[in-house]
């Protein structure tokens, strides 16, 4: 298994249509078009040898691997030097604007800046997970590979009295490969087109240099909205920056990551498609973009979430799914990839994510509290938006006080989770400030009534005397980092007893230096095998709440050695392994927000404390 790159070991480029991962080796192992949860054209970081691969790498027995994002942008810059010279590649995708498009770009640019360099070229495509095969037409100027429903064109970026690429060979596969020399100075390169089967062109070198431009200027200028100037500001644009990339802009939909299948555990079953817009995350969202000044962005997400709540499509699962496609549908059937070993032998490869009939009330209260902040910054609901918003509150007053889910998906069976009741009391409390903040009708005495029951109901069934803790539901005394939330909802004042005697349990009991587990799936089995690591977005709402409860020293220290284990770009994945390997798809949405909400929570507890007095820190002072 070696074959496989760590997770880690990936950039992320995209054109707010679809992403493509780049490794610190050049290769392109992972890319889906026409969206982000469409097929794959390369897959092989899920199936080294069936997968697919577009590689650029240094033709060299030594070389050294760099990689970085050209600065504000999300330009990636895959360096090697070797004894003979240093090269780049520079890889990004043009933008695709706000309407569905089935054409999108992946540049290549390749470059010498010192010395001399071959570079190896190899592209293999795999189109529709490897389900269907392609015929290959060369050129001199490029070539296509034709599949039965989509194609893909590779044009040179090259000179005009260039010849074509040196050794170009089809393989029986339909795969080509070639060389690339170049001396210091020069820049070739290649272009990627996916969509209907159509020709190539050379694509001249000033021209490759002006898309480089454009990307550039669009990149810098949607950063430069952003007043964020704290202490952490090159982490959280960085943040800031990887969120965008993942946002689906003709819809305004987020995908919570733009990978499928890659595991929690290596080996282990734990393997979901994360390519979907999850109501959960796209709401958090709200809260951490607008924190950050992307009005715009915020705004789309909160249309994106009306959308769905004036769909009233719901099933089983109340009015609103948990989770939908980029475009809003709800067709999600779960499919195993039985051709396909998984990523280091991880099996089964599932695409779609059977979870998204489940019940989990605690969306109710993530939508409701985005809609809220919305609200309270002008994107206040129409008439017809508040009808809806009634409708789905009058369903959650009947139903909230049912067994369900959960926010982590588990496949055991349905529990009373707290987490569930104090996301339900927080749509409840949300819904009336609504309705008494713009005057709107609504029955605010039934709605007081419920959200006082489910008060009652978590003070009483949620907390666990032995323990001195909340607890994950009320049938157990198995702690829960999803309950981190409770103080920063509103539910429970950051410094009340219970709130600081709970986060003492779940620093004895779930926290190992400075990472977070999510629970103890022995204690508290959730219907699949094997284990987890840590969840990195848990850290991060663990530094929240502990800033929140003025143990600001202590949110300080856990951050700053969480930031530690994210990759060379400042990426983070869903979780992170025993032995401090990301692990789970990447990069994570999830944690990306949480880091956001957590940094500038931080920022503001530390000016507090400077304020009054206290010396306030910053990383040019050390600790």
């Amino acid at each position: 298994m070696s074959r496989y790159p760590l997770i880690a070991d990936h950039g992320l480029i995209g054109d707010l249509q679809t992403s493509a991962l780049v490794d610190i080796d050049g290769t392109i192992d992972w890319f889906c078009a026409p969206r982000f949860d469409s097929p794959s054209i390369f897959g092989s970081l899920l199936d080294h040898d069936r997968g697919g691969h577009f590689s650029i790498t240094a033709q060299a027995d030594v070389f050294t691997r760099k990689q970085l994002y050209f600065p504000g942008t999300a330009i990636l810059v895959t360096r090697f030097l070797t004894e003979e010279g240093v090269g780049e590649v520079v890889d990004f995708m043009p933008l695709a604007g706000t309407t569905a498009t089935g054409e999108h770009r992946i540049v290549r640019m390749v470059r010498c800046v010192r010395g001399r360099m071959t570079f190896a070229i190899e592209i293999a495509p795999r189109l529709d997970y490897g389900r269907d095969p392609h015929q290959t037409h060369l050129s001199d100027d490029g070539v296509v590979f034709e599949g039965r429903t989509t194609s893909v064109s590779v044009s040179l970026v090259r000179e005009p009295d260039d010849e074509r690429l040196a050794h170009s060979v089809v393989s029986e596969d339909g795969d080509v490969r070639a060389d690339l020399e170049l001396v210091a100075g020069q820049m070739r390169g290649l272009v990627l087109v996916t969509g209907e089967p159509g020709g190539v062109r050379a694509v001249r070198v000033a021209e490759a240099w002006e898309i480089f431009h454009d990307t550039v200027k669009f990149w810098r200028s949607w950063l430069a909205q952003s007043p964020y100037a704290g202490r952490w500001r090159e982490t959280v644009h960085r943040s800031a920056i990887t969120l965008k990339l993942m946002t689906y802009a003709p819809s305004g939909g987020l995908v919570a990551a733009p990978t499928a299948a890659l595991p929690e555990q290596i080996g282990g079953e734990r393997n979901w498609d994360y390519r979907y817009t999850w109501v959960r995350d796209a709401s958090f969202s709200v809260y951490s973009l607008l924190g950050l000044g992307f009005t715009d962005e915020a705004a789309a997400l909160g249309r994106w979430l009306r959308a769905r709540v004036d769909e009233k499509q719901g099933g089983a699962s109340g009015p609103l799914n948990i989770m939908y496609r980029v475009d809003g549908s709800s067709d999600l059937s779960e499919e195993v990839l039985d051709h396909w070993e998984g990523y280091r032998g991880s099996a089964p490869v599932r695409i779609g994510n059977g979870a998204a009939d489940q019940l989990q009330l605690d969306i109710y209260g993530e939508a409701m509290d985005s809609i809220y902040i919305g609200d309270q910054r002008g994107l206040e609901a129409g008439h017809e938006g508040w009808l809806r918003i009634s409708e789905l509150l009058e369903w959650l007053a009947e139903n909230w006080d049912q067994p369900e889910e959960g926010i982590w998906e588990t496949r055991g069976g349905r529990e009373e989770f707290t987490y569930g009741r104090v996301m339900s009391w927080v749509a409840l409390d949300r819904g009336i400030r609504l309705a008494l903040d713009n005057g709107r009708p609504a029955p605010l005495d039934r709605w007081r009534a419920e959200r006082d029951n489910i008060y009652r109901q978590v003070m009483e069934r949620g907390w666990n005397q032995e323990r001195q803790a909340f607890v994950q539901h009320y049938r157990t005394d198995v702690l829960d980092s999803s309950l981190l939330r409770m103080s920063s909802a509103g539910f429970i004042a950051p410094t009340d007893p219970r709130w600081v005697s709970t986060l003492a349990a779940m620093d004895r009991e779930l926290v190992t230096d400075s990472l977070v587990y999510r629970y103890d799936p022995a204690a508290s089995p959730d219907g699949l095998r094997g284990s987890e690591g840590t969840f990195s977005l848990c850290t991060f709402a663990y530094v929240d709440a502990l800033a929140r409860a003025g143990q600001v020293d202590k949110a300080l220290v856990t951050f700053e050695k969480m930031l530690t284990y994210a990759n060379h770009l400042g990426l983070f994945s869903e979780e992170i392994a025993l032995t401090g390997e990301q692990i789970g798809n990447f990069p994570q949405a999830f944690t990306h927000l949480a880091l956001i909400d957590a940094a500038i929570t931080l920022d503001r507890e530390l000016e507090r404390g400077a304020a009054r007095g206290h010396r306030a820190w910053s990383p040019s002072r050390g600790r």
